[in-house]
């Protein structure tokens, strides 16, 4: 064999011992990666559960991946297959929907946080402060405008409002004026924009907007406690879901959800 092409066979020797080695070790130890979390959650917890999600991951490697919308819309997704890992409601209406249904896993439920009712106004508005209480006639107050909530047949702010207004005898009046929205968030963008005169939503949500001004707060006893409770989701469990429950209840998460206006449970 010419000096040239024994030169080339020994490289080819070489080339393929190396693959032998190299080969096997980059099926052995594939990159590792980290396990996300797809939470279905309440649309008010939004600013909270995305600050969270960033401290799960500084603290774990593991990704949170919430999608936000009303209670009811999540849980219906959840009947018809959709892979959420945890569901967080606003409501227990909505957890004991998926409760009956056998599509949480029951020993993980927990409720977590509580919140308050409150009656909003455009900031530019100039509608006054508000004392609210069972003879607040809330009808007048909107005057010829519309006071936007999440749909009351559906929605959590919206069941919450509808029972204090079924409870103060005012429902009559004020369903025709009601703006049903999809959300509460949506709700709150109706005020922003001054399509409502008024809006009721949550305290939380109120907070973070700078385009709408609270008037009045509901009294605790005119409609059920606000609870959000959480669980994971029948089937659809891990252990990088099981953590984030849990964190959700450590010290830091609890920090930002006081910030944010909840109540802690």
């Amino acid at each position: 064999m010419a000096p040239d092409g024994r030169r080339n066979l020994k490289l080819r020797i070489r080339l393929c011992a190396v693959l032998a080695v190299a080969v096997p070790l980059l099926w052995a130890s594939p990159p590792a990666r980290a396990d996300d979390v797809l939470v279905f959650a309440a649309a008010s917890l939004t600013d909270a559960l995305n600050e969270i999600g960033q401290s799960f991951k500084a603290a774990t490697g593991h990704g949170v991946r919430p999608s936000y919308a009303a209670s009811s819309t999540l849980a219906k997704q959840i009947e018809q297959g959709a892979p959420a890992q945890i569901f967080i409601s606003a409501d227990l209406k909505w957890m004991d929907y998926l409760a009956e249904r056998k599509l949480v896993i029951a020993g993980s439920r927990a409720n977590l946080l509580g919140n308050a009712l409150v009656l909003v106004a455009p900031a530019d508005g100039k509608t006054g402060k508000v004392a609210l209480g069972p003879q607040t006639d809330i009808a007048a107050l909107a005057g010829e405008g519309r006071i936007a909530t999440g749909n009351p047949d559906s929605v959590p702010v919206g069941l919450y409002f509808r029972q204090a207004m079924e409870r103060a005898g005012q429902w009559p009046r004020v369903d025709p004026k009601i703006a049903r929205t999809d959300s509460v968030r949506s709700a709150l963008a109706f005020v922003e924009r001054g399509e409502a005169a008024l809006g009721v939503v949550y305290a939380t949500d109120a907070a973070v907007s700078q385009k709408v001004t609270v008037i009045g707060t509901f009294p605790d006893g005119m409609h059920d406690p606000i609870v959000y409770p959480a669980a994971l989701v029948a089937g659809q469990d891990s252990p990088a879901s099981r953590a984030f429950l849990a964190f959700l209840g450590n010290s830091a998460a609890t920090g930002i959800f006081v910030k944010y206006g909840f109540r802690v449970h």
